[in-house]
This record gives C-alpha cells, structure tokens and sequence, in this order.
C-alpha cells in the first residue's frame, strides 16, 4: 500500500512540475494564462458587449454612432448599433503571417465624414525582407483601399512592431514603432525609424517643427511602444512593454531619449529619461491608452485587465478584470471602451470572443 502512495505522490510531483515548466514565456515578458477569470467581471457592475465575435482587433475608433476596429488578419468591422458588417480593406503588399504583425494602428482621418478617408499601420514582406508602412485609406462601398503611401521601411522584425496611430491635437500624425527585436541599438539611432515615436503632417511631410531638423523622430529610445494619449492639457503620454517586466508608462517631450536598450525600469542616465511609472517585477504588456479627469486607462495584455494611473498621485489600480488579454481603450461620454485580444494565440478565448465591450466610467469604483 505504501508503495502504491509513494507512486502517486511522485505522479502529482512529476505532473506539477511539467505544469511549470509548460509556461511558455513569450515576448515582452508574456505568459499564456491557462484559464482568465471571466466571473471578475461581476466587480465592475455592468460590463457591456457592444460587438462579438471579433478577429484579433487592435484598435478602436468612433465617427457619430459608429465604430471602426481594425483587425491583425487585415479587415476593419464596422459597428452601428446591432449591426457589424466586417469591411474588407484592398492593399498594395501581403500581409505579414509574423508573429505580433499584421493590420495594426488605424485612425479616421480628421475630416472623415466628409473624405471617407484613415491611416493605418501594417506590417507586409516582400522579397528583400519584413517592414511596416503607414498609408491612406479610402472607404468606398464598404471596401477600404490603399492611396497615398505615407511612410515605408519602417524597421520590423519577429516581433516589436509598435503599431499604434494618433491624430495629435495639433492635427499631427503620431505613430509608435518598436525596435524590431532582433537589433535594439537602432532605438538609439536617429537615422532610424525603429523603436521611435514618429510625427507626421497628415500628407506624409516632415512638420517644420519636429525636434530634429528634416526627421519624423519626436522620441526615442524606445523598445515596443504601443500606445499614446493626451491629456487635457495637452501632456503626451506613451505606453511601453519593457524587457521581462519593468513596462513602463512615460510622459513624452519632443526630442527625449527613453533610454532603450541602454536604461531600464528606475535606472537613471545623464540625457535619458526614466518612465513615472514602471511595473517593476510584474508583467502588464499595456498596449493602448486614454485620458480622462487627469487619470490614465491603460490596456494591459498580459496583465489582462485596464488599469487606471493617477500620474499626480502616483499611483495604479486595474478598474476591470475578468475579460482576458485587453488591446485597446477609449473615453467617450459616459462610457469607457476596450476591446479584448484572446484570440490573438496567446489568451483563452470564451464564447463570442473577441469583444468589444463598454462599461460606465461611475461603476469603476
């Protein structure tokens, strides 16, 4: 009998171990997690899905009543009221199958309701390699079409895409690109495009004001930046996923180094800045912001909740669990969105997942 014990408790022994040891540990520090807490949800009141059944979406926009999510397998879904209609979107190179790629940043043009037109991010390949490339959009019978290249080569790699677009309140063009994993020293590099914040004129052109003569670069140093807001006073912020941890959420100055890859987390150089808030030990993987009443909402993908960040406190707290791998976030009115990314390879995908969801920005607390 005690013979049979001794071979089980080595069984559960061996199996706890493989449990372990089956973690794969993932870019920026990711974990796949086995099962996320769906029934947090219930500590938020009353979590609403807007639209289901989305594919890998990355970023959410609003025109009226109408939203427009793009999704890394290259569509943008359509959303008003109960209806979705997934758009199909026509571009001049293939899409890259790389890891983390894809349709990525989308943002409608200023005057979108009049020109029918957006910019988006997108990784591609062609026969001398991988790169990403910012472009204009033209929505026309439910089709959107590639026009007016705005940027290319942008440095891409296995993974770090950066990805994110913003119109910036002074009607600039913001786009975050990460530093293509492979070679880090290029978020150093002002002749390079990687593991920067690059600013544009809506047409593509250098703006006569950027912090270094006849460049895109606004920042740098840089590892994968993936997400950026303004606040009321018009304070930039940007967030970043570090390296095994020590994400970070900065405050952006026109023509500052980040410090990538040469400080991390609260280490401190003469010329560099250090973030005002970084994870330490903890894995957020935050990827798209927004600003509302002097707090910061922060998606975090591994950290799988929103979080809030009191930049004057100093302070973080997550405002909503229970969903899964978050990408993206935005305010508006009453209501704070986001959308979930489990199906991205990477979370547990529940049913009708991915979603786009809206809870009352008063049933936070």
């Amino acid at each position: 009998m005690k013979g049979i014990l001794y071979v089980l408790l080595a069984m559960l022994m061996v199996l706890s171990g493989c449990t372990g040891s089956m973690e794969e540990t993932k870019p920026d520090g990711e974990v796949d997690e086995n099962q996320p807490d769906k029934e947090a949800v219930a500590q938020v009141g009353q979590l609403e899905a807007v639209a289901e059944n989305l594919e890998v979406p990355w970023s959410i926009n609003k025109s009226g009543e109408t939203f427009y999510l793009s999704e890394r397998p290259g569509s943008i879904v359509k959303v008003s009221g109960e209806n979705m209609t997934r758009q199909s979107v026509s571009l001049k190179k293939d899409l890259s199958q790389a890891a983390e790629a894809g349709l990525l940043g989308f943002v409608l043009a200023p005057d979108f309701e009049q020109s029918q037109k957006a910019f988006a991010y997108y990784t591609y390949e062609n026969g001398t390699g991988q790169f990403n490339r910012i472009v204009e959009l033209t929505l026309q019978n439910n089709e959107w079409t590639e026009g007016r290249l705005l940027l290319d080569k942008i440095p891409s790699g296995r993974f770090h895409h950066g990805g994110r677009l913003k119109m910036g309140p002074d009607g600039k063009l913001y786009a975050t690109t990460g530093d293509a994993a492979a070679n880090p020293e290029i978020a150093q590099d002002l002749d390079s495009l990687g593991g920067k914040i690059l600013r544009m004129n809506p047409d593509g052109s250098v703006p006569v004001d950027n912090p270094f003569e006849n460049s895109y670069v606004y920042s740098y140093g840089h590892r994968n930046p993936q997400g950026m807001t303004w606040s009321k006073d018009g304070t930039m912020y940007a967030s970043e996923h570090g390296p095994s941890a020590h994400d970070e959420i900065n405050r952006i100055e026109a023509g500052k180094n980040y410090g990538w890859p040469v400080i991390t987390g609260d280490d401190t150089k003469q010329g560099m800045e250090t973030p005002i808030f970084q994870s330490g030990r903890d894995t957020w993987a935050p990827s798209g912001m927004a600003a509302h009443n002097g707090k910061l909402y922060v998606a975090s993908l591994r950290g799988n909740a929103l979080r809030e960040f009191d930049p004057a406190a100093k302070t973080t707290t997550e405002v909503v669990t229970g969903a899964g791998r978050i990408r993206d976030v935005m305010v508006e009115g009453d209501y704070i969105y986001f959308i979930s990314n489990n199906t991205d390879g990477r979370g547990t995908p529940s049913e009708g997942d991915d979603k786009l969801y809206r809870v009352k920005l008063d049933e936070l607390r």
